[in-house]
């Protein structure tokens, strides 16, 4: 069963309910990093199963997630109110061959982006804060709640590379 656009907003809200969502970011990369540390590129590349995505697969989506988020906050902060669109983010892991991608470059790619992103929330006002666009998909999200939902993504997908790398598994 699918979930829909507010329980799967809900469910990433969840993962960082109560955790500062600036300090969860700036975590990441370093954690990211940490995780893969020593693990093989035959267990990094290995799919838990079919539909399920690889250690690899889930670096590059972050790399490229980050990309989306430093747009659509742009795009708001030049344009408050604008329209941002949705992607299909399975679409994104085969069309942009996620599972050829070096996973160390993946891992730069969205530090070195998510760098830039939290210097840009540094320089913000109050009210640019609470800006927002119109997402296509899940309606009204300003500044502030795109924080707090990349935090929750990142900590998902934290959450989801623990399991696959737990030893024991194999790959």
């Amino acid at each position: 069963m699918s979930e829909t656009v507010q329980q799967y907003t809900q469910r990433i809200l969840d993962h960082a309910e109560g955790l500062d969502p600036i300090k969860v970011q700036s975590a990441t990369p370093k954690k990211l990093a940490r995780l893969v540390r020593g693990a093989s590129p035959a267990k990094l590349r290995k799919r838990p199963a079919p539909e399920k995505w690889s250690v690899a697969e889930i670096l590059s989506h972050l790399a490229d997630v980050e990309i989306v988020i430093g747009w659509r906050m742009r795009s708001i902060l030049g344009a408050p109110g604008t329209e941002v669109q949705a992607y299909d983010q399975d679409a994104w892991v085969v069309s942009g061959h996620y599972e050829k991608r070096d996973v160390g470059k993946s891992i730069e790619l969205q530090r070195v982006l998510r760098e830039a992103n939290l210097a840009l929330l540094k320089t913000l006002s109050r009210e640019q804060w609470k800006q927002f666009g119109q997402h296509s998909e899940r309606g009204q999200e300003s500044i502030e709640h795109i924080v707090r939902m990349v935090a929750g993504h990142d900590l998902n997908h934290i959450g989801q590379i623990e399991r696959i790398l737990k030893p024991g598994k194999t790959g």
